[in-house]
């Protein structure tokens, strides 16, 4: 988070009281936790496998100032139960409660337990992937099922793309999104699977057609020839539609970047901005 000596302080012990929800949780569930916990992005959760009457599980504990609350974010791994027919995590109980110390709400979810492993460690792909075919007829058959779907859940409207768009380019910058779907939102590597499976529903919602596809060629710009395979495999990137998504999720990356996400992306993202807004 930082080096400040304070402020890591305050981390220790926020990570600390993470740790003890997961707990309160598990007890809540009568789960027994059986591996290592890791911490969502900037320590906004904590999850862990868990074993239990039914077999093995995924406990996902997550806060929230209360001030950003009620959101869809918050219920979107529970309101994708909807999705029954794809590879993806099915919650399974849900439970919240008040943490007056910390002041935040806390929700902890279980989940079903999806086979096989990450594509890679981070969101971001650093060296080329081969994947099956299947595979990727799998992601499209998912991405068509998502995008069809009908929903009032909002990933991102017309206000928040000129927001993050003229905050990174610059107030000259238009960008008005004439397509929109259902998006998953959050399409990277770390949340696709091999054998295939989806993770990670939270920000599932309408979103600028294309959304996801340009979240997965964003996060692959430092492996070109993966890079590359993704661009082919949505020939829509190359459509008007498709432009107004990759400038939009590049400045949403390039606010991450600023914030201490990825800075090894900035170079790149900046380079594939320039050439779709020259």
């Amino acid at each position: 988070m930082t080096s400040d000596p304070d402020t890591a302080e305050v981390d220790r012990h926020y990570r600390a009281w993470l740790r003890s929800c997961l707990d309160q949780a598990a007890d809540h569930f009568r789960l027994t936790i059986t591996g290592v916990s890791v911490f969502g992005w900037r320590l906004r959760s904590i999850s862990a496998p868990v074993h239990g009457p039914d077999g093995a599980r995924w406990l996902r504990v997550v806060t929230e100032e209360h001030q950003w609350l009620p959101a869809d974010f918050w219920t979107g791994n529970s309101d994708a139960n909807i999705f029954t027919d794809l590879a993806k995590p099915h919650v399974l109980d849900v439970t919240e409660w008040d943490e007056p110390r910390w002041r935040r709400r806390v929700r902890a979810e279980i989940m079903t337990v999806l086979p096989g492993e990450p594509c890679s460690p981070t969101d971001v792909l650093y060296t080329p992937i081969t994947l099956p075919n299947r595979w990727w007829a799998e992601l499209h058959r998912t991405l068509a099922v998502i995008h069809s779907t009908l929903t009032t859940r909002v990933n991102a409207d017309q206000d928040k793309v000129t927001q993050r768009v003229r905050a990174v380019f610059g107030p000259q910058i238009d960008l008005p999104v004439d397509q929109w779907e259902t998006v998953h939102g959050d399409l990277h590597w770390a949340n696709l699977l091999q054998p295939f499976g989806l993770l990670d529903w939270e920000l599932w919602g309408q979103g600028p057609a294309h959304t996801d596809a340009a979240t997965l060629y964003c996060f692959s710009l430092l492996a070109p020839q993966t890079a590359s395979t993704v661009w082919d495999a949505f020939p829509a990137l190359a459509t008007r539609a498709g432009r107004t998504a990759l400038i939009y999720v590049a400045a949403r990356l390039l606010h991450r970047v600023r914030m201490g996400d990825h800075p090894e992306l900035a170079l790149p993202l900046r380079q594939l901005a320039d050439d779709l807004t020259a």
